[in-house]
C-alpha cells in the first residue's frame, strides 16, 4: 500500500494538531445533501495494484492503436515518424529540468535552443521574428486575433469558414469574455475555397481576417488576395497551419502577406500523444509588431566579456508589472515539445524536409488516385498537400469510418463529426496521408472502402 502511507495513529496525531475530533470535521462547511452517504454507485470498490493493471490493461487492449492499423486520421494531428535521435535529446537532464529559463543567466543551453527553435519557426512561416511557442495551435490562433486587436484598436476578426472548428470555437470562447466580435462562417462544399466570399465580409471596423492554409477540407489556395484586402481595410491577415511539412512544399504564409502566422506544430518531432501536449507556433512578418507578441522572445547578446550569449528578451511575464497593460497570460512556453521540433528540424534540415514534404504529397496523390476509383466516391479538391476531402454515397461518412474501424482500418475523420448538424457534410470524409503510409495501406482502405459504400448504397 505504498500510495497510501498513513498510519491510524498517524491519522489521529494530524488531527490532534488541527484539533478536529475527526475526518468528517473537516468536511462541516459542505452540505449533508452534497455529501456521499455511502460508495460511489456503480464503481468498483478499491483492488490490488495487479488487478487495477490487469483491468487497466484489458480495456486499453479494446483500442485500435494508430501504429497497429493503415492509419489515414488527420483534421489538426498527424502521424509521422520521429527519428530516435529526437528522444535521446529530450531525455538528457540538461533539458529536461531546465524545462523553463526562470534564472536564464544558468539556462544558456535551453535560451540557446529556443533562439534557434525561434530561428527555424520564422523562416518556415515566411516571416521576420517567432516567439518561443505556445501551448497549441487553438490558443495560438486566438492570441493572434487578440494582439491584432491591439495593433489595429478594433474588435471584430473574421474567421474563414473553412478554419478547423476546433480552433474556431476557442476563438469564440475567448471572445465571449473579452467582447470581440466575431463573424464566422460554414466551409463552402467546393473544390475551391470561397475566397471571394470572405473578402466581402471584411469592413472598416475590421481588426484581422483568419484563415487556414492547407484549410480544413485540405484545400491549398493563393492567399495573397485575401491579403491585399484586409490591408485595404487596415486589417491584419492572420494564417494557420495545422499541418507544418506542408510548407516545405508549398508557398508559406508569409510571402503571401499574412502579418501573423500560427499553428500547431505537433507533426514535427512530437507524437500524437493522446491529444496532447503540442506545441503552439506564432510568428510576425514585420518587426514593428513585435511587442504586441505573447509569449517569450529569447534574443542572442554578448556578455561584458564580450562572449556569445543568449536572454529572454521580451517576456509576458511583464504582466507581473503591467498587470492589465500585459500582451497575453501566457507566461511560459511549451519548452520540451519545442525542443522535440527544433531537433527533429535540425535533422532534417531544408533538403530533408523538402523531401519529407514531397513524399507525403507523392504518396496523398496516389491515395487520391486510388480513392476515387472506388463507386460512390469523389474527390471534392482541386489541389491538395497530404490531406483531402471525400464524398462518400450512401451512409453518413461517420457510419462508415467506425465500418472501417471495425474492420481494422483508422480510415480518416467524419466532418459530419467535425460540424454536426451541417447536412452538407455528413457524407464528407477527411483523409490524411503521411511518409508513414505504405502503398500496401492504400490498397487495403480502397478495399475495405468499397465494401462499406457498397453496403451503404
Amino acid at each position: 500500500m505504498r500510495y497510501l502511507p498513513l498510519t491510524d495513529t498517524d491519522r489521529s496525531d494530524m488531527l490532534a494538531t488541527i484539533g478536529a475530533a475527526s475526518i468528517d470535521d473537516l468536511f462541516v462547511d459542505v452540505p449533508a445533501v452534497a455529501q456521499l452517504d455511502g460508495p460511489i454507485r456503480d464503481l468498483p470498490m478499491h483492488a490490488s495494484e495487479m488487478a487495477v493493471e490487469r483491468h487497466m490493461k484489458a480495456l486499453a487492449s479494446k483500442n485500435l492503436a494508430a501504429g497497429d492499423a493503415p492509419f489515414f486520421l488527420g483534421a489538426g494531428a498527424y502521424r509521422h515518424h520521429v527519428p530516435a535521435t529526437v528522444d535521446t535529446v529530450i531525455q538528457r537532464g540538461e533539458f529536461l529540468t531546465a524545462y523553463t529559463p526562470y534564472q536564464p543567466e544558468i539556462a544558456q543551453g535551453t535560451l540557446q535552443m529556443l533562439f534557434e527553435f525561434q530561428t527555424q519557426v520564422a523562416r518556415l512561416y515566411g516571416c521576420a521574428v517567432a516567439n518561443a511557442s505556445l501551448y497549441d495551435g487553438s490558443t495560438a490562433c486566438w492570441e493572434a486575433v487578440a494582439m491584432a486587436n491591439r495593433v489595429t484598436k478594433r474588435k471584430r476578426a473574421v474567421l474563414s469558414g473553412a478554419l478547423h472548428p476546433h480552433y474556431a470555437q476557442v476563438v469564440r470562447t475567448m471572445a465571449h469574455f473579452t467582447g470581440d466580435t466575431i463573424a464566422d462562417a460554414q466551409p463552402a462544399i467546393q473544390t475551391e475555397p470561397d475566397l471571394d466570399g470572405l473578402v466581402s465580409r471584411i469592413d472598416d471596423e475590421t481588426a484581422c481576417v483568419v484563415v487556414q492554409y492547407p484549410d480544413i477540407l485540405g484545400r491549398v489556395s493563393d492567399l495573397s488576395v485575401v491579403a491585399e484586402a484586409a490591408h485595404a481595410k487596415g486589417a491584419l491577415l492572420i494564417v494557420v497551419n495545422t499541418e507544418p511539412v506542408a510548407l516545405g512544399a508549398i508557398t508559406s504564409p508569409g510571402e503571401m502577406g499574412a502579418d501573423i502566422v500560427v499553428g500547431e506544430g505537433q507533426s514535427i518531432g512530437v507524437g500524437l500523444q493522446f491529444g496532447g501536449p503540442y506545441l503552439g507556433l506564432f510568428a510576425v512578418r514585420d518587426p514593428k509588431h513585435v511587442r504586441q507578441m505573447p509569449g517569450r522572445l529569447c534574443g542572442e547578446t554578448v556578455d561584458a566579456e564580450g562572449k556569445r550569449g543568449f536572454v529572454l528578451t521580451l517576456s509576458t511575464r511583464e504582466q507581473h508589472i503591467r498587470r492589465e497593460k500585459a500582451t497575453s497570460n501566457i507566461c511560459t512556453n511549451s519548452g520540451l515539445c519545442a525542443l522535440a521540433f527544433s531537433v527533429h528540424m535540425t535533422l532534417l534540415g531544408e533538403k530533408g524536409l523538402r523531401e519529407l514534404a514531397a513524399e507525403n504529397h507523392r504518396l496523398a496523390c496516389l491515395a487520391a488516385d486510388r480513392l476515387v476509383k472506388v463507386p460512390g466516391v469523389k474527390l471534392l479538391n482541386n489541389a491538395f498537400f497530404n490531406e483531402f476531402t471525400l464524398m462518400l454515397e450512401g451512409k453518413p461518412a461517420r457510419e462508415i469510418v467506425r465500418d472501417l474501424a471495425d474492420r481494422g482500418v483508422l480510415g480518416g475523420v467524419s466532418l459530419g463529426r467535425l460540424y454536426p448538424g451541417v447536412e452538407a457534410l455528413e457524407h464528407a470524409l477527411l483523409v490524411a496521408v503521411t511518409e508513414t503510409t505504405t502503398e500496401d495501406d492504400i490498397e487495403t482502405l480502397a478495399t475495405e472502402l468499397e465494401r462499406s459504400v457498397k453496403e451503404a448504397v
